[in-house]
């Protein structure tokens, strides 16, 4: 009963790493960055988009500065590490932080718009960099 135990549990502890040495390889598709920032992306523009709606834009700015302010001081994965990403990041960074600035001084909708929409469109050219040269592109949104 012990040798069976005892074969059991180094079944397990293969198992387990096998398992560990996967999730490095999916996590090396992963960028939880770009993830977090596009999940606030998302709940922001598509309103927007779809029907003129800034309120969840207005009301996620703030939390969409810290994801950019967070991204920006992240080591990038190396898939992405160059001068292009670096900077398109940096901007995305500025760009969240002016947006926060026009929300906080209630500029026009109109004005609001337009730099969400040059946000969204910036995030873009980022996740096109992250997914260039898969087979399984990302949809663009």
């Amino acid at each position: 009963m012990k040798s069976v135990l005892s074969i059991l549990s180094v079944l397990v502890m293969l198992a387990c790493s096998t398992k560990n040495s996967g999730k490095d390889e999916t996590n090396s598709k992963e960028w939880k960055e770009m993830d977090s920032f596009h999940m606030i992306m998302a709940e922001s523009f598509h309103p927007y988009k779809d029907s003129a709606n800034l309120a969840p834009a207005k009301t996620l700015a703030k939390e969409m500065t810290d994801e950019a302010a967070k991204w920006a001081s992240a080591t990038l994965p190396e898939k992405v590490d160059n001068d292009e990403i670096k900077a398109n990041i940096q901007n995305l960074n500025k760009g969240s932080q002016g947006f926060l600035k026009l929300v906080n001084e209630n500029a026009p909708d109109s004005v609001l718009g337009k730099s969400l929409t040059d946000l969204h469109n910036l995030f873009h050219k980022i996740q096109e960099g992250w997914y260039e040269g898969e087979e399984e592109k990302h949809e663009h949104h």
